[in-house]
């Protein structure tokens, strides 16, 4: 299986300084002072780049598992639509993931507790279900292919969620005391 770092990492990287920058009008880096104040136009613009950069990202993921799949004529012709309707699902979730990150921090040097008990519940229940979507797609991805690949496929999806978690836990700090 090809490094899937080597892989990721450079359209990571790509989404990561772009998220960094701004994301609706929002600077990422919470170690920054709140956000600058931006036109419609600039927002819409920041709105277009994050589409166009979820795009590449959801690309480069398909291109990935296409090239450590290997799936016959047949798998292939089962197994994209199912993978397209799961993407699809994952992308609510990650957008909802997105918003926690945004509003932290954007919050970061006012946080109270009481907003970081809410950030925490939020994001707790985003994880729980991040993980109920992966369960209830089993039974969909083993109905196009054999268990050995479905497994190959949920370790290539958890390998791609790693590099993403850990380069994007990097640009967020821990919350002060």
């Amino acid at each position: 299986m090809p490094n899937v770092r080597a892989l990721l990492v450079p359209s990571l990287i790509v989404a990561l300084c772009a998220v960094s920058v701004s994301v609706d009008g929002v600077p990422v880096h919470a170690g920054q002072a709140a956000a600058k104040a931006s036109d419609a136009k600039h927002a819409a613009t920041d709105s277009i780049d994050l589409e166009i950069l979820r795009d590449t990202i959801r690309a480069n993921k398909k291109a990935l598992v296409a090239a450590n799949l290997d799936l016959t004529a047949e798998e292939k012709e089962k197994f994209w639509p199912v993978y397209d309707r799961y993407q699809k699902d994952l992308k609510a979730i990650h957008d909802r993931y997105l918003t926690i990150i945004q509003d932290y921090t954007a919050s970061f040097e006012t946080l109270t507790d009481e907003h970081a008990k809410k950030l925490l519940d939020d994001y707790l229940a985003v994880e729980a279900e991040r993980v109920k979507l992966r369960t209830e797609y089993v039974k969909s991805f083993s109905e196009t292919l054999p268990g050995r690949k479905v497994a190959r496929f949920y370790q290539i999806e958890n390998k791609m969620d790693a590099v993403l978690r850990y380069d994007l836990a990097a640009t967020i700090p821990v919350v002060k005391e």
